[in-house]
């Protein structure tokens, strides 16, 4: 089966109900076909089991496989796509990136050259942090100031909890090392890459101690 420009145009879009939610995915249901659709922990949790819902979708197209992505807007979708054209970037580092910084801060690191922003994100080095700052810088636009990665503990909590969901650790873990992070002196002022860099120390050191 071939599709246009590699499956890009096939589905923009999904209205549907949601008839499953995980953390990384929800399936939707349109016209009784329940389609599998993968999206960031962030996205997963604004959805409600058994409300329509309305993403915006991009199908990725491999020899093996077609998977569906879904975003909250158009926005979210234009990044995934763009930050995809940077050699060693795919689709799911494309969706760990989202799901740990929002568009507007991922566009605002970019714009400001700010790889400690960008490393921040797991699986994302300093190389690819710097390539994709070069490869971009005139590509992607969006707020180059006035977009900040969100201090205070409750800018961050939710956030960072969500990314490490996302990244297989359990609710439970993740709430943990949340909470540990938050109870440190300079939580209020801390950026959500440094939140999340600080919750991974938590839970590396968790993981060298247990029995």
């Amino acid at each position: 089966m071939a599709f246009p420009h590699g499956g890009e145009g096939v589905i923009a879009s999904l209205r549907g109900r949601v008839a499953h939610r995980g953390t990384d995915e929800v399936v939707v249901e349109v016209g009784g076909v329940g389609l599998s659709v993968v999206v960031s922990p962030r996205t997963a949790s604004s959805l409600e089991m058994g409300q329509e819902c309305l993403l915006t979708t991009q199908l990725v197209v491999r020899e093996d496989s077609l998977t569906l992505y879904g975003f909250v807007d158009a926005t979210e979708r234009e990044v995934f796509r763009t930050v995809q054209t940077v050699s060693g970037i795919g689709p799911r580092l494309a969706l760990t990136m989202l799901a740990t910084l929002t568009a507007d801060q991922i566009t605002a690191a970019i714009a400001a050259e700010d790889i400690a922003a960008l490393t921040a994100v797991p699986g994302l080095g300093r190389k690819s942090a710097q390539r994709i700052i070069v490869d971009l810088k005139d590509k992607l636009e969006g707020p180059v100031a006035g977009a900040p990665v969100m201090g205070g503990t409750a800018g961050w909590r939710t956030q960072v909890s969500a990314a490490l969901t996302g990244l297989g650790w359990s609710t439970a873990q993740a709430q943990s090392a949340v909470a540990a992070v938050a109870a440190r002196p300079e939580a209020a002022d801390l950026a959500v890459p440094d939140a999340l860099r600080l919750a991974l120390q938590v839970l590396d050191h968790t993981q060298a101690v247990a029995p």
